[in-house]
């Protein structure tokens, strides 16, 4: 086998340029560190808006539920008291008031015989 033929040279100038390297190398470093620090702030920085813009779109679905539910509700209690109210004007009329009682209450003249008919009955 052959040596290698390579030989080192070691002299006063490649001592200079490996060190001029060396500090190259560690200045390098040094930016990189602080480019990775800043990073990181900006990082952190973006988190807590993130976390309130998350919480706050939570909320925001919260409420249209909220607000979903409580029109659904709504209608059901507008349609709730208009049906009393017609009730209610329809109790004015005697007329009414008396089949009412009758269907409703089992209420009779003398000498009647009274037969229940559920689909009969007033609401």
């Amino acid at each position: 086998m052959k040596k290698p033929s390579i030989v080192q040279l070691n002299n006063q100038y490649i001592k200079d340029e490996n060190q001029r390297q060396r500090f190259l190398e560690e200045e390098n470093q040094k930016k990189n560190r602080f480019m990775a620090w800043i990073l990181i702030v900006i990082m952190l920085l973006f988190i807590l808006p993130t976390y309130n813009l998350i919480k706050s779109y939570a909320h925001l679905q919260d409420q249209h539920k909220q607000v979903t539910k409580l029109t659904k509700d709504y209608n059901t209690l507008t349609s709730n008291t208009k049906s009393e109210q017609e009730f209610a004007n329809r109790l004015k009329n005697e007329d009414y008031v008396k089949k009412y009682a009758r269907a409703k209450y089992y209420l009779y003249k003398k000498g009647e015989t009274i037969y229940p008919i559920p689909s009969l009955l007033p609401k």
